[in-house]
Parts: C-alpha cells; structure tokens; sequence
C-alpha cells in the first residue's frame, strides 16, 4: 500500500510540473538572421524590400526601434544572447575561424542549459559559429550547451545559399540539401517541433539562418519582385531577405498549425550590421542612415532590427525607443521563467519586460561594445541613457554623441559637454578594464602582429617544380604563361629570399589572376616579412571571390583585417599590381587595377627580406617581381 501511494504520488508530482510548465512557462523562439542592416525590411522602412511576413509579425507584436546586437560581428553576438555576457567576458572576442582554438567554454552558463534542466526541449538549427572546431570532440558542440537536438554548420552555408552541402545535424553530415539555406532551417524546425515525445512540453528553439550573410545567393522566385532592378547584385541581395521572410513565415505557420501561437514568444533579430560598403556586389544591405556598417561601433554596425511577439503579454503593432540588446535576450527569458541569474559571474544582459508595458529599464551594466576590426578610433564603445562614447583600442582617443537627438551620429560633443564627458571616459575605462581582467586572454594573442606561432596555422611542405623559390608551404607550383600557377586545397605561399632586401624604400610590379574555372573561392596576394612563414607575414592582395582588395596579417581568418577596398570586376580579370614600400614610415600602399590598399607594416620591422606569393583554397596564376629600390 505505501509502494502504491508513493507511487501514486510521484505521479502526480511529474504531472503537475508538466502541466505548470506547459501551462505558465511560454515556448521561446530566437530567430536571428546574418548581416541583416537596421533599415533592411518593409516595416523599418525600406523602400524596396518585400518582407511580407515580417512586416506582419511586426503589426502583431513590438518593433523595437533602438535594438542592438552585442557586436558589430558574428560569432560575439550570438554569444552575448546565449549567455547574457559581453563577448570579452565570456571569451568568444572575435568572429571564429575554422580551426581556431576559439570557442564558447562549457564553464559559460547558456539560456539553453538552464531551460533544459527545467523541462524546456532544446533545438539549434541554423548557423552555430560558437567553435573553431566544429563537430569535433575538441571543443564543445551545440548539444554541450543545451541543446537536445540540432543541425548546424561551423560558419556560413557552403558552397552558398542554395542547396548547402555543410549542415550538420546531431554529430552526422547529411550531405547535400535541396532549396535555400533559410528554408532548410525552418522545415527542420518544424519536423522536430513535430516529431517530439511529449509535444505538451514547453520547449527553446534557435533558428539562426545564414542570409544575408556573404556569399549569397537567392532562388529565382525570391528575385522575381525586384525584375525591374537592373544591377544583379541588388536583385541578389534583396531576394536574399525575401527568401528569409518566407522561411520565417514557413515558421510562423508550422508554430499555427500545432497550436503554439498563443504560448510563444518569438524574437526576431539580426546579429550585426550590413556587410561591405552597400554600392557594388551583393553586399547592399541597409543601415537606414546610421553611420557605418558590419564590423564598426557606430550604429550602422551594430544597431539591427528587432521584433517581438507574445501574444497577452505584448500589445499588437506596438513600438519601443528604449535601447535594448543582444544580452538582454538571456536575462528576459530568465525573468519570464522566474530563472534566477547565475551569482557567480557578471550578467550584462537586463530584463526586457518592462518594455513590453512601455516602461524604461534599470541596467546594472551599461550596454558595452568592444570589437578589434572596427576603425582603430572607434574599437570600444559604451552607451548610457542617450549618451554613446566612443574610443580607441588603448582609450585614448574618444568620440561622443547624444543618440536621441543625433541619431546618425554627426557631431562629437566632447568639446561641447567637457564634465559629462570626462563622466563618461571614465566609466568606460572602468568597464572596459573589468570586462578584459574578466574573459580568457585569448584575444591577447592577436592585439599584435607578433602573435604566437600556432603550429596549425603553418602549412605542411609543398613542392615547386620550377625551382625559383626556396620557401614552399602548402601549395603546388608549376609554370604558367604568365610565370608561375600556386595550387593548394587550404593556404599556400612561395616565397623567395630577395638577394637584397628592402631597408628604405621600394616599388615591387607584379600581375595575378584567377585559374580556378569552377567554384567562387578566387583569391591571389603577394606575400611578404623578415621571416618566411604564414604567421609571421603580411599579405596584400584580392579577394577575388569577395569582390574586394585586402590586406591582412597571419592566415586567411584575418582576411581584410588591415584593409579591405570594395572593388567590382570580373572573377577571371587579371589584376596589375604595385606595392610601394616605405620602412622609415612603417607603410606599405598598393594600387592594383586602379584601387587603393594602404595597410601599416609593424613597427619591429627594419626589413623585408621574404617576398612571394600566396593562395587559399584556389588555383592562381602570377607574373614574376620587377623590384625597384629607391
């Protein structure tokens, strides 16, 4: 008889906590989409732009007018919404390459995790970016987050958009998918909304997709409404943001039919701003006037669309002004659930709920940006109330500006408001050094050029049958009519010991072009250092497939780190190149088929001794150097 009342007891403890959750506890949906601009939706604005269904989940819930992302790049912002953390605390600083050793550590603490252990089903589907090594047992995957189920990919869907070969679901590739990235992802959503044990049980889901992210690429019928458009690169860009309206409706209408409308709350947002300069390509995405754009603190580059809705909790067509951001995401599903934010660590993130009642928010911490490729004035920014400050890396240069009144960020008021800025610059130095004393140093390692040597970044032996270069990593030489053909599967240089190395000045000629006659990875740079290994080099030249000319140090993670130039031209155009070199200057300025790319040279150089060329993932052809010294 005890057995049976135990029994009997038990039984109605578990199905009392199910039914609380399922009853009181509201399912969460975070969709985020890739590059997305602030202006670049019907409802924020755009003129052009044809988002039906998030125009319309829009007028069902609360648009927010003053939304952020946690950085103006990827991975740290998606970081920030699982973990309610700025990036440099909870260690993912940077946007993560793959192979990198970066990743988010199994000791942060995901909204995932704590809505797992209390009854919450748990899926990812989408782009991850959250580890180096992906599907790997080196680093943690989704399902060491939380997650019970999910389809992923390391970064951005490959070969594009369409028909994407890279998911990954549950640990297994699954090879080849058919249809649009964003599409895949929420028919995914909805087979495992649909296929779960006990569909009474309140579950979190994360659709992440990879549009509007580079390279992009949009199904016809997408396109069709911008026929009249004739520069293809629009037309691509602006199906690409329809193609993600209708996966999201696909979405919305499988959360209908099984019943789930009314307890779910959905947030809809970006995780940076637009990508490149919005005026050539398929990078034309909208900031909606802010100044700047993908990688910049200024709002272009991290102010983004954010849309919420919960149907009883947020009144229908409303709208807020009060800034929020990506950390808030955590701290508000916290609150809803009644969660308590973990004590042992800094939470960045505030509660939104008093917005959905029009009501301010009270933040512990002020809303903080910190990202290493932004313009060198302006890597760190902190926002209280109206007032937005910004400075360079090492906080000695700063800007400042009343975003209420200067929305677009026109006029520095330093000068203008000398007490609240000297308010102000302090409270970000402040922040900014417990922030940095509080997250692993990984980014130390890549403040400077001199960064530690990571035996994986240096490629394995390569071969050279013309004989000409006495340094060969990575990459297969042979002769070519114009001089020399590089072919390597990852990253490859050549690289020849001058017989007199610059010291002061010099002008170096050359020519490159693309042999790669399939795929879109094109790339080619002349390579160059006092020591003739990948790490340790600089690297000027085109990435072809990204439409842009580059500088950058180290690998191809750090591709346009120094410098990137915009540039429109043919995949299989040869490129004239001339890199003038100053040493007393420390500058390096290349002209290549007319376009400008200035990059700085470290300042322990006092030579360059090593020049070749380079490669990554492609078949390019060079013409030798005709060195000038002067």
């Amino acid at each position: 008889m005890r057995t049976f009342l135990v029994l009997i007891s038990l039984f109605f403890s578990i199905w009392t906590s199910e039914a609380l959750l399922g009853e009181d506890r509201p399912n969460v949906i975070v969709f985020l989409t890739d590059d997305q601009g602030w202006g670049d939706l019907g409802c924020y604005g755009h003129p052009k732009i044809q988002s039906p269904h998030l125009d319309q989940f829009a007028a069902e819930g609360l648009r927010l007018t003053q939304c952020y992302a946690g950085c103006s790049v990827c991975s740290p912002s998606r970081s920030a919404i699982l973990t309610g953390r700025t990036p440099y605390r909870n260690g993912v600083w940077r946007w993560i390459p793959a192979g990198s050793q970066y990743h988010l550590r199994t000791s942060e603490i995901t909204i995932a995790e704590l809505l797992k252990e209390r009854g919450y089903d748990t899926c990812h589907v989408g782009k991850w970016h959250l580890n180096g090594k992906f599907n790997s047992s080196e680093q943690p995957q989704p399902n060491d987050h939380g997650y019970d189920h999910w389809m992923a990919t390391q970064n951005n869907a490959a070969p594009n958009h369409m028909n994407p070969e890279n998911f990954v679901r549950n640990g297994k590739a699954i090879g080849k998918a058919t249809g649009p990235s964003s599409m895949i992802c929420a028919e995914e959503a909805i087979d495992w909304l649909e296929s779960r044990e006990n569909s009474s049980r309140p579950f979190f889901l994360t659709v992440w997709t990879h549009e509007p992210h580079l390279p992009i690429e949009s199904a016809e019928k997408y396109m069709r409404p911008y026929a009249d458009i004739e520069d293809e690169g629009i037309r691509q860009h602006h199906g690409n943001i329809t193609q993600l309206d209708d996966a999201f409706g696909t979405l919305m209408a499988g959360l209908d039919r099984l019943g789930h409308r009314d307890d779910t709350l959905v947030i809809y947002t970006s995780d940076n701003g637009p990508e490149g300069k919005g005026t050539s390509g398929r990078t034309r995405g909208s900031t909606g006037g802010l100044r700047g754009r993908k990688r910049a603190s200024h709002e272009g580059g991290i102010r983004v669309p954010g849309i919420i809705r919960w149907p009883g909790h947020i009144k229908a067509g409303s709208h807020s002004d009060t800034p929020v951001i990506g950390s808030d995401i955590f701290s508000t599903i916290c609150d809803i659930v009644k969660i308590p934010l973990p004590q042992d660590r800094t939470i960045d993130g505030a509660s939104m709920l008093p917005v959905f009642d029009n009501q301010p928010i009270a933040r512990e911490q002020p809303m903080y940006w910190r990202n290493h490729l932004a313009p060198e004035k302006s890597r760190v920014a902190m926002r209280v109330g109206d007032w937005k400050i910004l400075a360079s890396e090492n906080l000695t240069q700063f800007e400042l500006y009343n975003i209420r009144e200067d929305w677009q960020e026109t006029e520095d008021l330093r000068l203008k408001q000398p007490e609240r800025f000297e308010s102000l610059k302090n409270q970000l130095i402040q922040m900014d050094a417990a922030v940095l004393a509080e997250g692993p140093d990984w980014w130390k390692e890549d403040k400077s050029r001199s960064k530690k040597t990571n035996k994986s970044v240096n490629p394995p032996p390569g071969t050279d049958r013309t004989g000409r270069f006495q340094q060969v990593n990575g990459v297969n030489v042979t002769a070519s009519d114009l001089g020399y053909r590089l072919k390597a599967s990852g990253e490859g240089l050549a690289l020849q010991k001058l017989d007199v190395p610059i010291v002061g000045r010099a002008l170096i000629k050359t020519t490159y072009r693309s042999n790669q006659k399939k795929g879109k990875t094109r790339n080619a740079a002349i390579v160059f250092g006092v020591d003739p290994n990948n790490q340790q080099t600089l690297k000027i030249g085109t990435a072809i497939g990204m439409n842009q000319h580059v500088a950058f140090s180290g690998g191809w993670q750090n591709v346009g780190e120094l410098a990137k130039v915009n540039a429109d031209f043919e995949p299989l155009d040869t490129f004239e190149v001339q890199i003038e070199f100053d040493l007393d200057r420390h500058l390096a300025i290349a002209t290549i088929n007319g376009k400008t790319v200035e990059t700085a040279l470290p300042a322990a150089w006092k030579e360059i001794s090593w020049m070749g060329f380079y490669v990554k993932a492609t078949e390019s052809d060079f013409a030798d150097f005709k060195i000038e010294l002067k």
